[in-house]
């Protein structure tokens, strides 16, 4: 269970470098980054066997709306130029 009173989530980390010049990051930030290194992982393949969908144990269409509602896009070569 995680429990927070706030917008951001801080997490003390034991090895010692706990807020050693990182910042805090939202829960949704740490969802978009979280989804995006699985859309990498599976070369942004969201169906399917070994889809992202299946790997996040979400459907298709809810990592859809997630993946919409985070702002996540797949970079394209055009885009990459700019």
């Amino acid at each position: 269970m995680i429990l927070n009173n706030g917008a951001t989530l801080v997490v003390d980390i034991q090895d010692g470098t706990a807020g050693a010049g990182i910042a805090p990051m939202t829960i949704e930030g740490m969802e978009r980054m979280h989804i995006n290194a699985i859309l990498e992982k599976t070369g942004w393949r969201i169906r399917g066997r070994n889809g992202a969908a299946e790997i996040l144990g979400l459907k298709p269409t809810t990592l859809n709306s997630r993946m919409k509602k985070l702002g996540i896009r797949r970079k394209t070569a055009l885009s990459e130029l700019k």
